[in-house]
């Protein structure tokens, strides 16, 4: 076998999926699929398959959806000033371009803030009050942030400024601050039906109730921050993921243009893998390693010569983070090569001096898939040390930190990934006691990394027809994967080729059937391949249509030789 992953295949439902088959007018391949994602009565599978914006939730349902409209209908007839305070990933910067926007089309006078990733860090900081005393802000907005900041709402409230805050972070703790309006679903006072909304979502539905419309054309910077921030791809998510992106494929936004055509994506259509790894990794690279207005001014830009020079710009940091990155990869691996024992470090603390904090979450994330291990990263300094973490599917480290919160100066994320702020002294007992805690927690299964797969079909099911209904599942991406299927001992039919990027192309057949087959980044596997007997493949089946000739190729996640 080429690989140590664990194979789970779905267990099938035969007959619930000839009901749903029936029932849509599909395959009995594709209902299962629909199964598999929890989708069992034909009306929510079918809006499933066909999501429409008339599935968009009222903004309203929100608990305190009216105090915020009221609060700047109030600001908009007193003439106050409004500041939006924002963050510096994709998804708080696409909220903040939304909600600025919107105020501004009411006539308000509008100002924002982006807190600098290493100077200030996520959240609200002591800072806020002087800038917002010294613009005259009667009333403050948040996005993507602000649930935790008890402390900096207290005195902007004591100072006579209004706060709402609009957010998707889980509460650091049992009580919230006293803002003048939240809005955040993950909260259990929010009546919002719908718990997974990402920050740019929380603004966007703040600018629907404020327009009274359903703002369509937002959806591509809303599908864009949605999927940049890895939030589940169902309810209204995936609506706004898959009408955004045909708004993005369109482009109208100058600044999204601009950047589709620096990214040489142009006269592509636009999907969520684009997005996860070509345009989101640019956007954030301007709020890594400079300033996240870069990115701002990108996306609000209206001139087409000014958008087309912050997008080279964006292109040109982008390639900095890379260099960056790669750099504190490599001592990392170093790190973990010299003081991580596996037996006792259920989870990996990797800390040293000089380590940009821009980049310390994509570090961690490509530790945690390498190694398949919950992973922080800690950039050391003399005084208050930065950190960025991701875990893996099994584990909560949102949670862990709360178990470790007296070792900590402040925290906050989601289940797989977090920020914190942690005390020099402070930083190899928190990495004891975080350890300590996942040790009672996870199993030695729980380590073991494994690739979940659909079903098992054998080369004669598969057909263009399968493989167009595979593509309506479409957006994929977190909550809704892309279907894996897989088929057991077929042969290698003539020489695997070597293609750019270290793609290998080869066939295989199961003795009446054969498919082509592409593995991206698997060629190192050539000879094995060759002299194998036999191998099963983990695939996604899309439909090729080179030289406009449309047949069905193997995308191949896994190889599995004998």
């Amino acid at each position: 076998m080429s690989t140590h992953k664990i194979l789970k295949i779905t267990p099938a439902n035969e007959a619930l999926a000839k009901n749903l088959a029936k029932e849509l007018g599909i395959s009995a391949v594709c209902a299962q699929l629909l199964l598999n994602r929890g989708l069992r009565h034909p009306r929510e599978a079918h809006n499933f398959l066909k999501p429409s914006l008339a599935a968009l939730l009222d903004p309203f349902s929100f608990s305190d959806m009216k105090k915020a409209i009221a609060l700047i209908n109030q600001a908009i007839k007193e003439k106050k000033k409004v500041l939006i305070y924002g963050d510096y990933d994709v998804d708080g910067v696409t909220a903040l371009t939304i909600l600025k926007s919107a105020l501004i089309k009411k006539g308000l006078d509008v100002s924002h803030y982006i807190p600098h990733r290493i100077k200030e860090g996520y959240g609200l900081n002591k800072n806020i009050l002087q800038a917002a005393k010294e613009k005259g802000i009667g009333l403050l907005i948040t996005v993507d942030c602000g649930t935790s900041s008890h402390a900096e709402i207290k005195a902007l409230k004591e100072n006579g400024i209004q706060v709402i805050v609009t957010d998707h972070h889980q509460a650091s703790g049992e009580t919230l601050p006293q803002a003048d309006a939240i809005l955040n679903p993950k909260l259990e006072s929010c009546n919002y039906q719908y718990k997974d909304l990402a920050g740019v979502g929380v603004a966007f539905k703040l600018a629907q109730a404020l327009a009274g419309k359903n703002l369509a054309d937002e959806l591509d910077l809303v599908s864009l921050g949605t999927i940049a921030d890895v939030v589940p791809l169902t309810g209204e998510n995936r609506v706004i993921a898959k009408e955004g992106l045909k708004t993005l494929t369109q482009a109208k936004r100058l600044g999204i243009k601009a950047l589709i055509e620096t990214s040489r994506l142009g006269n592509r259509e636009i999907n969520s893998t684009f997005v996860s790894y070509i345009l989101s990794p640019r956007l954030n690279a301007s709020g890594r390693v400079a300033t996240a207005e870069t990115a701002l001014q990108l996306l609000m830009s209206e001139n087409k010569e000014e958008a087309l020079g912050l997008a080279k710009n964006i292109e040109t940091l982008n390639r900095e983070r890379q260099k960056i990155e790669a750099a504190i990869m490599e001592e990392a691996r170093s790190i973990i090569d010299s003081e991580i024992d596996f037996k006792e470090h259920k989870i990996m603390v990797l800390a040293k001096e000089g380590w940009h904090q821009g980049v310390l979450g994509i570090v961690a994330s490509k530790l945690a898939d390498r190694f398949y291990r919950p992973t922080i990263v800690i950039s050391l300094n003399d005084g208050l040390c930065r950190g960025s973490g991701r875990s893996i599917k099994s584990f909560h480290l949102f949670q862990a930190l709360c178990e470790c919160k007296e070792f900590l100066h402040s925290f906050g994320g989601h289940s797989h990934a977090v920020g914190l702020v942690v005390n020099k002294d402070n930083v190899a007992e928190f990495k004891k006691v975080i350890n300590r805690f996942a040790r009672e927690k996870m199993t030695f299964e729980d380590l073991l990394p494994a690739i979940e797969v659909d079903m098992e079909v054998g080369l004669s099911v598969l057909n263009e027809k399968i493989a167009q209904e595979i593509a309506l599942l479409q957006p994929f991406g977190a909550g809704n994967p892309q279907p894996l299927f897989f088929t057991r001992n077929l042969k290698l039919k003539g020489e695997p080729q070597v293609l750019s990027r270290d793609t290998l192309k080869f066939w295989v057949t199961d003795g009446k059937n054969t498919s082509q087959a592409i593995a991206f980044g698997m060629a190192s596997l050539k000879e094995s391949l060759v002299s194998s007997e036999s191998l099963d493949l983990v695939y996604s089946p899309k439909i090729d249509t080179w030289r406009d000739e449309a047949s069905i190729i193997l995308e191949t996640e896994e190889i599995f030789l004998k």
